[in-house]
């Protein structure tokens, strides 16, 4: 099998309570992840492949909303 390296980006909507909108962007971005293979053995055999490795290189917030509750 050949190797590839692929860029993903994903977004998320994550809700936050923290004392203002820099902390809640600076906790979002450093307290989330999603870093973790779904496939099953099974999958994998199936469709021949197999990931490596998944790596976090950036989480960039692009809105902060601040919510009236």
């Amino acid at each position: 099998m050949k190797t590839f390296e692929v860029l993903l980006t994903k977004s998320y909507i994550v809700r936050v309570k923290a004392e203002n909108s820099n902390l809640a962007k600076e906790f979002s971005q450093i307290y989330t992840s999603d870093i973790k293979d779904l496939s099953t053995e099974q999958e994998r055999e199936n469709h021949k492949f197999i990931t490596e490795d998944i790596e976090c290189k950036i989480n960039e917030v692009f809105e902060v909303i601040k919510l009236n509750n």
